[in-house]
């Protein structure tokens, strides 16, 4: 792998889809799972995981606050949507 294809390589995580982060993530879990990764680039590799878990996570928590229940009306049709109550 070269650097610019890396998993590890730095580049704005930010500009990532959740399913490009996710999919680099098990990349880099992969990778250091097995076991043939030199330590320095194991660490930087952990790193880059890290930072991608984090991003993977807030993505999650964004998209679990704009979820929505559907509200049944008397009638059982759709009368509107209410805040999705997770608990």
């Amino acid at each position: 792998m070269t650097a610019s294809n890396a998993p590890t390589a730095p580049g704005d995580i930010s500009a990532l889809t959740f399913e490009q982060a996710l999919a680099a993530l098990e990349k880099i879990v992969e990778r250091l799972e097995s076991g043939n990764v030199p330590l320095e680039e194991s660490i930087a590799m952990y790193e880059r995981g890290n930072a991608l878990r984090e991003y993977c996570e807030a993505l999650l928590r964004t998209a679990e606050t704009k979820v929505e229940k559907i509200v049944v009306g008397r009638n059982g049709a759709a009368a509107g949507t209410a805040p999705l109550d997770m608990d």
